[in-house]
């Protein structure tokens, strides 16, 4: 071959390398995608596209939400895996890791958030009959809830697979949270109570992780599971913008047939329903914001409030529901 004609080989090369190149570094980054053909919860193929919503906190990616026919679970589709999700909650804007105060609504939060801990410790109180006791918190956020318990004399074990999470608790509360990897490991039938405060609608490997639930718990405990609930009129009323659908970090978006399906399948049934009052005013305040691009403080509160109103006489139409569930 011709000197000149090598030459020209060795540049085409050189240029299609440095233009493939980046391409082959984005695509070997890409994080894998789980893609639902069957419903999560109860297997059904009968599932459809419901609408597209944004994550407002980090990405600002657009993401599917689809729903069951069957269970009437909703779910978002073509989320990030295990390994890559964690990036999804880098962002200061999440409160429950990161203790913000940024923003008038994460203030309002913070304001209230000590009034609902002691809500939530009166609530096992009353429920179980027991003033001490041991009990598993999952998904900790910073340790706020670990740290109220702790105070009153229960003997609490608190798993938080977020480190910056558990670098909060430990200089907030003294806190030290476990990682992910205690909870495979934890005895069997070791615990009173176990408390998921807006956890599972967060857990990849669903059906898994109820298994452990059940094994963990003593045969007369409780688990308390906290999850919004998008049939509540603030849900309906927001649509895709509704705060609470959270994508991608919200992999699941349950109802209480939804919810009670799931809990069947493993044995478990649900004794009681609770409402989270709060909620529904800190949604719609988030739901604004994310509509309009700012507050409307007025018609939101307005909204929360309506929805609270609807569900006082069906408590399985508040915002976010607290399921206490047995074996």
């Amino acid at each position: 071959m011709p000197l000149c004609d090598l030459c020209v080989c060795f540049v085409f090369f050189v240029t299609l390398f440095q233009f493939t190149l980046p391409a082959l570094i984005v695509i070997l980054k890409m994080p894998s995608i789980i893609h639902y053909t069957n419903c999560p919860v109860c297997g059904s193929t009968d599932i459809y596209f419901v609408f597209s919503t944004k994550d407002n906190t980090v990405s600002k990616q657009e993401f599917e939400i689809w729903e069951c026919k069957e269970c009437t679970l909703r779910f978002t589709q073509d989320i990030p895996d295990l390994s890559f999700i964690g990036s999804y909650y880098k962002s200061e804007e999440y409160i429950s890791h990161s203790n913000t105060s940024k923003g008038l609504i994460n203030r309002l939060y913070k304001s209230v958030r000590n009034r609902s801990l002691v809500q939530k410790r009166k609530l096992i109180q009353k429920t179980t009959g027991m003033d001490k006791g041991k009990l598993l918190d999952l998904g900790s956020g910073i340790g706020s809830f670990v740290n109220e318990m702790t105070n009153h004399g229960w003997d609490v074990t608190g798993i938080e697979p977020d480190n910056d999470a558990r670098t909060v608790a430990l200089t907030s509360y003294n806190i030290t949270l476990a990682d992910n990897d205690l909870f495979k490991n934890l005895p069997e039938n070791s615990f009173d109570v176990i408390t998921l405060w807006h956890v599972l609608e967060h857990v990849h490997e669903l059906h898994d992780y109820v298994v452990l639930l059940k094994k963990r718990l003593k045969e007369n405990g409780k688990l308390f599971i906290a999850v919004p609930n998008y049939t509540a009129l603030d849900g309906k009323i927001y649509k895709q913008f509704w705060a609470a659908y959270d994508v991608p970090r919200h992999l699941y978006h349950f109802t209480p047939k939804s919810m009670d399906d799931l809990m069947k399948r493993h044995g478990l049934k649900i004794l009681d329903y609770k409402p989270m009052w709060f909620d529904s005013f800190y949604i719609s305040l988030l739901s604004s914001k994310y509509k309009d691009g700012r507050v409307n403080w007025v018609r939101a509160i307005w909204r929360g409030l309506r929805s609270n109103i609807k569900a006082i006489r069906n408590i399985q139409k508040c915002s976010s529901v607290i399921y206490v569930v047995s074996r």
